[in-house]
């Protein structure tokens, strides 16, 4: 039984950033299980007895050797996707991350060709596909300045 095709599966999405105004961005490779070549956020499939926020710093761990500083659950979305004739259902928690900069690297080469960081004005091309509905769901809290506790806008 394959999660998202015999039963609607799980999953975290994140938009990891640096503070700064800079995402993480990764393009997936040939051996990814579909849309190769397009850049996204990052994510990963909720596993049974895992909590979701496990789930998120494990994955961000994986992809990009990084911890978790800060994050903040944006919203969830309900992902109906139909890729060479397979349909498929997710729920996906979406999530906006700090890391550190200093710490990322590739941590899954042989699923992420490259990984970078970019302004959400100047992102690469492809973008995987679920990428517009994301963005467009959330571009107000991807774009609001990153506040840590304690400190005062002026």
């Amino acid at each position: 039984m394959k999660k998202g095709i015999d039963f609607t599966g799980i999953t975290v999405v994140f938009a990891c950033h640096d503070g700064a105004g800079n995402f993480l961005m990764a393009k997936r490779s040939n051996q990814t299980r579909d849309e190769q070549g397009t850049w996204d956020p990052g994510g990963g499939g909720l596993e049974y007895g895992d909590l979701i926020e496990e789930t998120l710093r494990k994955e961000i761990m994986e992809e990009y050797c990084a911890e978790v500083l800060d994050f903040e659950l944006m919203g969830f979305r309900e992902v109906r996707r139909e890729q060479d004739g397979v349909k498929s259902h997710w729920l996906a928690f979406d999530y906006k991350v700090l890391i550190d900069p200093a710490q990322v690297q590739n941590g899954e080469p042989h699923k992420a060709d490259e990984i970078a960081w970019y302004k959400l004005e100047n992102l690469p091309f492809p973008m995987h596909s679920q990428w517009p509905i994301y963005y467009e769901k959330y571009k107000d809290k991807l774009n609001e300045p990153y506040i840590k506790e304690g400190d005062t806008i002026e």
